[in-house]
C-alpha cells in the first residue's frame, strides 16, 4: 500500500501522468533544438555579411602569383595573364616586363579554356623573374562575369 500511495502522490492519481510528462519533455526538448537550427537572412550593414552570395563554406585567399612582385610589376603581370588566357585569343605565350624594377616575365595558356560554376577557366605556365628571384610556375585562373581573373592555384612547375 504503501508503494501505491508514494506513487500517486508524487505523480497525481493517474497512472498515465509519468508518460504524459516524460512526452511533454521530449517535445520541449525537440523544440528547444529546433530552434537552434533557424536561419536568419544578414542585412547589408551587418558585420557578418559577407557579400552577395554566402557559402557554406570558407574561401581560401587568392594565392599569390610569384614573390618579390612590386605593385607595378603585379599590374603589368595580371594585365599579360588576362591576355594569355583569353579564351578568344590566339593561345600563344604573352610576355611583360616592367623596366624599372627589372621583373619581367612570360605566361603561357595550357589547353583550352573550360566553364566551372559559371566561370571560365584556364591552365597555364608562367615564368617569373625578378632582382631576387626567378621562379617557374604552372596554374589556374578562372574569370567571372566582371572579366577580371583571378588565380585558383599557383604551384612550383614541376615537368611531368
Amino acid at each position: 500500500m504503501r508503494r501505491f500511495a508514494a506513487r500517486h502522490s508524487a505523480f497525481g492519481a493517474d497512472p498515465q501522468t509519468p508518460r504524459v510528462i516524460s512526452r511533454f519533455v521530449l517535445l520541449l526538448a525537440s523544440l528547444q533544438l529546433a530552434a537552434c537550427s533557424i536561419a536568419m537572412p544578414a542585412s547589408h550593414g551587418d558585420d557578418l555579411h559577407v557579400g552577395a552570395e554566402a557559402t557554406g563554406s570558407i574561401r581560401k585567399p587568392a594565392p599569390d602569383l610569384a614573390r618579390g612582385l612590386e605593385a607595378e610589376d603585379m599590374r603589368r603581370a595580371r594585365a599579360a595573364l588576362a591576355t594569355a588566357l583569353d579564351p578568344q585569343g590566339s593561345g600563344e605565350r604573352v610576355d611583360w616586363e616592367n623596366p624599372q624594377s627589372g621583373a619581367k616575365g612570360v605566361f603561357t595558356p595550357v589547353g583550352q579554356a573550360y566553364p566551372s560554376d559559371g566561370r571560365v577557366c584556364r591552365a597555364f605556365l608562367a615564368e617569373v623573374v625578378t632582382n631576387h628571384n626567378e621562379e617557374r610556375l604552372q596554374g589556374t585562373a578562372c574569370r567571372d562575369k566582371s572579366a577580371e581573373w583571378t588565380l585558383l592555384d599557383v604551384k612550383p612547375w614541376r615537368k611531368g
